[in-house]
């Protein structure tokens, strides 16, 4: 049995639980705060351990190198706890993304809504904060809900970039007998599957345990409007909240706000039910932002020293102009849609809202190409021939196409669009609309070469040789068009594609054989960036969830969509972190199109907005996505399909009249509102709390480790390699022996060879684990390795009731001329250089120094020092204990000189 004495604020030893500091003697048991949890403990299973101000009065200290070490990992779990940066991702992190994890990891629970710029990193940033947490064992249940598309996204690159392997869900795995919610505890789900309550799925959901966390991305989708209700994502989100069946939330969207307030706070009073009510205004939810929105942007954005990382791209457009063949197409097919316009207005109010929808979806189609409404013609003049559809199919695609339109779910709205063109035949457009179509379909084929898609080939071949290019278009046929093109010129094998179906039909290979291509989108993205082809072709399906700034800095738009959020978003598959080019970006042109007018008044309003935006900010930035988010999509419908029927010289007026709305002054006082009553990043004033460390600085720690432990490391081109120590192997999973270990994250490396090491991976943990249970907490070294004293100081929560990722602070204060405070990095730079030096592995204790007042007095001094700059920390604790953690001490330090 263990007779040792314990007194108030001594040190104690827990085999399971680690160190402790004794908070109440109950007799036969201890209170104990251990460094996550209070817990009751048996005064036999404890083993004092003595403080560093017990340990000076011995004959003996202790042995450098594991106070060092031990130092070293106090100082790591600090660092990482705040602000993620040793959190072992596949790519390089920046000073906007780990001072998101901080200010989210400041408290818990959290609730945020991350509502940064597109292309600024948002799976990296849920990455950075999501390691603490699950090391910690804070989250033990996550759940991610994102857009269909972009689950396979999350799932690879949280798996890829930070090792978090998450389950998908599938509504097959979801039975009653399976138990999907009760066998798996981190899930990622698309919304647009688990929103519907189909076979008793929401029951299972909420039979299972609440999670610790909710990760929503795209969280706009999240809509609650004040007529028409709340969308089923909605409804599902609030079903969690309510029920208190999630504990953390955190929301991402790059438009927050869909232009009405109600909105808004609705989807603000998702987070916070306390904090924000739909049905008050604006204004008076404005100062409760900053505590729980972020918005970055890409003007702001820098690396560690500094320098901003994005630059506008460079915008041109190329012009060309109609065949004769081309333009006697067009102006039938102008005829042909004024005539059904006109015979619409005849109909009942729901046919003509049908008939409008046709001629509009050919109208787009038409400025894609020539190949699009050929397709699309051809397709309608069958089934008016074969009557096969209903007017209901109508219907149906109609209320999907007005769906798709207001979620943005753009590959899906341009599908629509090529499909709606067909039906139905009930529907007549106008009279003898069959004959007229063949006339058209007619005209179309005597359409051999299509302008502009020559005029792309010249561009591709004399401006755009020897790199790597990327074409946006909406629509399928278009896409097969543009490649038959580019492989008639530059050969099979030069261009690759992205859609929604992964198949391209009627494509013309280089022979003059028609075929169908069949391409995956991750299959496609790979030979892409790999540099396989030169060439990628892509619908709205590669709009959003891929990455291609890897080698392209090229963006072209075969067409240009109606809407100019499609724009921006497309832009930012090449404009976005990692990009080490300037990103050009051309479109295509007809001057003598009325689609090209409405571009040029467009293009002038949307300059004017930007300017209007600069005016009432304090600093210029991209706010342009906020905008368009705040803009429905039927403004630039309306726009472009009526501007036909205005005179020209009407035109401008009749524009300002249509968009009245988009940019008005309500519009810009929101944006300003929003954005400058959120938080955000700022360099200048943060730069300084970021500690400016990566992977690297972990290296002397983690071979000093292997050393004491008996372990010879060997560095290879690959990494490093050692049998492991047998301390480690008491975690499921680890192996006898590793090579290949590194601590760099340059992709290419890591893809090639090495195995990232960085704090979560099951070695390092196992070493910080040894490390800070070492009983050595004061040493002495040689004034030419340790010229100043440093003593070492534990910054604790004293509020036992608060939870947190950072429950505990490490600093330094060394003496020199004058105390000098050194945060938990500097320290750790500090003692990396004394390792760096001279290495320390040897294990012998070192002889104390006779000065122990002297020594007292400095761990004294120390102490207030700590106090009286603990802002400088940003500790996160309201009341606080400082306790000595370690001593080190030069052997010389009375000798004058040292």
């Amino acid at each position: 049995m263990n007779n040792t004495e314990f007194t108030l604020g001594d040190w104690a030893q827990h085999a399971r639980f680690g160190r402790g500091r004794v908070l109440l003697d109950e007799g036969e048991t201890l209170i104990i705060q251990f460094e996550h949890s209070i817990e009751s403990c048996e005064k036999s299973d404890l083993q004092q351990v003595s403080t560093p101000l017990q340990v000076i009065s011995l004959s003996e200290w202790h042995s450098p190198v594991k106070v060092v070490t031990r130092i070293q990992a106090e100082a790591i779990q600090s660092i990482n706890d705040a602000w993620g940066v040793f959190s072992p991702s596949r790519i390089a992190l920046l000073p906007h993304q780990l001072w998101v994890c901080r200010r989210v990891l400041q408290e818990w629970p959290t609730r945020w809504l991350i509502a940064d710029d597109v292309g600024l990193g948002k799976t990296i940033e849920a990455g950075l904060i999501l390691w603490p947490l699950l090391a910690k064992g804070l989250v033990k249940r996550l759940l991610i809900l994102a857009p269909a598309s972009l689950v396979e996204q999350w799932q690879y690159r949280l798996r890829t970039m930070f090792d978090i392997r998450i389950a998908r869900y599938l509504a097959e795995s979801d039975t009653q007998e399976g138990g999907f919610w009760q066998t798996h505890n981190q899930v990622i789900a698309s919304l647009n599957t688990l929103r519907l309550d189909r076979n008793g799925r929401h029951e299972r959901l909420f039979e299972g345990d609440a999670w610790d966390l909710l990760i929503v991305d795209e969280a706009h989708h999240l809509n609650a409007d004040e007529r028409s209700g709340a969308t089923l994502g909605y409804k599902l989100a609030q079903q969690l909240v309510e029920s208190e069946h999630v504990k953390s939330m955190l929301f991402f969207t790059g438009t927050p706000h869909r232009g009405k307030n109600y909105g808004f706070l609705s989807l603000m009073q998702l987070l916070h039910p306390d904090k924000f009510n739909p049905h008050e205004s604006l204004h008076e939810h404005l100062p409760k932002l900053r505590d729980v929105m972020i918005r970055n942007n890409k003007q702001n954005v820098t690396d560690l020293r500094g320098i901003p990382l994005f630059h506008e791209p460079i915008v041109k457009s190329e012009t060309y102009s109609y065949s004769d063949e081309e333009s006697e197409f067009y102006e039938m097919l102008t005829d042909f849609i004024a005539t059904g316009k006109a015979y619409a207005s005849s109909l009942p109010s729901d046919d003509k809202r049908l008939v409008m929808l046709v001629l509009i979806s050919m109208q787009k189609l038409a400025s894609s190409s020539v190949a699009a409404i050929r397709r699309a013609l051809k397709g309608r003049l069958a089934r008016l021939e074969d009557t096969s559809a209903t007017i209901e199919d109508l219907r149906t695609r109609m209320s999907t196409y007005e769906s798709s339109e207001r979620d943005q779910n753009l590959d899906e709205l341009s599908q629509l669009e090529e499909t709606i063109a067909e039906l139905s035949e009930f529907l007549q457009l106008m009279e003898n609309e069959a004959s007229q179509i063949r006339e058209l379909v007619a005209a179309a084929e005597r359409v051999r070469t299509e302008t502009k898609i020559q005029k792309i080939i010249d561009i591709l071949a004399n401006q755009f040789s020897n790199r790597p290019v990327l074409l946006f278009t909406e629509y399928k046929a278009t896409q097969s068009l543009m490649l038959s093109s580019l492989m008639q010129r530059f050969g099979d094998s030069c261009v690759t594609f992205i859609n929604g179906d992964d198949r391209a039909d009627e494509v013309v290979d280089s022979t003059g054989r028609i075929q169908t291509l069949y391409e995956k989108r991750g299959t496609a993205v790979g030979k892409f960036n790999a540099g396989e082809v030169q060439y990628l072709v892509s619908t709205e399906a590669g709009g959003e969830g891929i990455d291609l700034q890897e080698r392209c800095y090229t963006l072209i738009h075969i067409d240009l969509p109606w809407n100019p959020m499609r724009l921006h978003q497309r832009v930012g598959r090449l404009n976005r972190y990692g990009q080490t080019r300037r990103v050009e970006v051309v479109s295509l042109r007809n001057p003598d199109t009325i689609e090209s007018r409405i571009w040029d008044i467009l293009n002038s309003k949307i300059n004017n907005i930007t300017l209007a935006l600069h005016r009432v900010m304090d600093e210029p930035e991209d706010l342009f996505q906020l905008v368009l988010g705040m803009t429905s999509p039927a403004i630039f419908r309306d726009l472009f399909s009526g501007a036909s029927d205005v005179p020209k010289d009407s035109l401008s007026d009749w524009f300002d009249e249509t968009t009245a709305s988009f940019g008005g002054q309500d519009v810009i006082d929101a944006v300003r509102d929003l954005v400058g009553n959120c938080d955000k990043f700022d360099f200048q004033q943060v730069s300084s709390q970021i500690p400016p460390l990566d992977l690297p600085d972990l290296q002397p720690f983690f071979v000093s480790m292997l050393r004491l432990n008996g372990r010879r490391v060997e560095a290879e081109t690959q990494g490093i390699r050692f049998r492991t120590p047998e301390a480690w192997r008491s975690e499921f999973g680890i192996r006898s022996s590793y090579s290949g270990l590194v601590f760099d994250r340059a992709p290419r490396r890591q893809e090639k060879h090495g195995t990232v090491l960085g704090v979560g991976h099951k070695l390092v943990n196992q070493a910080l684990r040894q490390a800070k249970e070492y009983d050595a907490s004061v040493a002495s070294l040689s004034c030419e390795l340790l010229p100043y004293p440093i003593v070492v100081y534990r910054i604790q929560n004293r509020l036992t009731s608060q939870e947190g990722v950072i429950q505990s602070i490490t600093a330094g204060v060394e003496f020199g001329e004058d105390a000098r405070l050194l945060k938990d990095w500097e320290l750790l730079e500090h003692l990396n250089q004394l390792n760096l030096t001279r290495p320390l592995y040897t294990e012998v204790d070192s002889p104390a120094i006779a000065q122990t007042d002297e020594i007292r007095e400095a761990v004294e001094r120390g102490q207030a020092l700590v106090r009286q700059n603990i802002e400088d920390l940003n500790a996160p604790f309201t009341l606080f204990i400082i306790e000595t953690l370690a001593i080190l001490w030069p052997l010389d330090a009375a000798n004058e000189g040292c």
